[in-house]
């Protein structure tokens, strides 16, 4: 079997190409001339330099290949490019598909995101669930929704894909709350804000196994929610205390946090700098919240993650 794996050299998308390589799969990656190569430079893969736009790239990356894993996604909430997330996320998701159907590969692993439901208002949903929120939190929101109405309708015309959608990715390279838990874990972090905002969490090494699941078992067009479960930010840094000793941070007063991040989001814009607070974050702290149910990649496809509790006990275990 050969694999494709697109963004490879990211978070996900680095495990992925792990995982793939333990099984003896040939893997294919799909990189930028500028990308950081640090995540695979343990791997044996055949590198494929080009812009997930770039059709003729992509047709040279898909011969011989079986199945393509569609990780490649610009990622970031806050001040961003738009044009270029929506180059990246939204027709890069076009070329992958339009060549993956031209080359005739078995099948098509996307991975999405939960975000595509939109604002559940706390509401537990399910892949039944049809979006109810008429507009987008974000650039982000609003790209990767197109870009899985386009994943749609590929499936609806037979390419044989089948999407995932992920809650929060965590794990101990994560670039993201990564950051935040180093910091805590060295006693820096001493203030945080929204305690009760609930977040989804899945470990990176459950989410790989649920894409080689959906490779080999999931059905053509399906969506399956990926995710352990989900807790305030207040619950995690209250386990994550129980498990180090070290206290739970602060909380920031929530008026406090909306001025600040209305103060710092024209001078970002103005001098062209991500701020740590932002009109668009605030939102997503304390006005947006997506909960999801998993059952149905647990019964479907036989999908079997680490609970909650194991993924962040075992992230700062392999942090410490």
């Amino acid at each position: 079997m050969k694999a494709l794996v697109t963004g490879a050299n990211g978070f996900t998308g680095s495990h992925l190409v792990k995982a793939l390589e333990q099984l003896g799969i040939s893997v294919v990656a799909l990189v930028r001339k500028s990308s950081n190569l640090a995540r695979l430079s343990d791997c044996n893969v055949q590198l494929i330099y080009g812009e997930i736009t770039d059709r003729d790239t992509l047709l040279q990356a898909m011969v011989g290949v079986d199945t393509v894993f569609h990780t490649a996604a610009y990622v970031e909430l806050g001040l961003v490019n738009e044009p270029q997330m929506q180059r990246v996320n939204v027709e890069g998701t076009r070329a992958v598909l339009e060549v993956a159907q031209k080359s005739g590969v078995s099948k098509v692993v996307y991975c999405s995101t939960i975000g595509i439901y939109g604002d559940t208002g706390g509401k537990v949903v399910d892949e039944t669930f049809k979006r109810t929120q008429t507009d987008f939190s974000s650039a982000y929101d609003r790209t990767k929704y197109a870009a899985q109405q386009l994943v749609d309708q590929f499936a609806a015309q037979g390419l044989p894909v089948v999407s995932v959608m992920p809650s929060g990715i965590f794990g101990a390279d994560d670039p993201h709350f990564g950051t935040v838990l180093q910091q805590y874990l060295k006693g820096w972090l001493k203030l945080w804000v929204g305690g009760d905002r609930i977040t989804g969490i899945v470990h990176v090494d459950d989410l790989v196994p649920a894409m080689l699941l959906a490779a080999e078992k999931g059905k053509i067009g399906e969506h399956y929610i990926i995710s352990a479960g989900d807790l305030t930010t207040r619950e995690m840094f209250e386990l994550l205390s129980k498990e180090t000793g070290i206290p739970v941070p602060c909380e920031v007063p929530k008026p406090l946090v909306r001025l600040v991040g209305n103060i710092l989001d024209p001078i970002g814009r103005t001098f062209k700098w991500q701020p740590p607070l932002s009109r668009e974050r605030v939102h997503y702290v304390y006005d947006r919240c997506v909960r999801v149910d998993a059952t149905k990649a647990r019964r479907e496809l036989g999908w079997q993650p680490r609970s909650v509790s194991e993924t962040l006990c075992e992230i700062v275990r392999d942090m410490q």
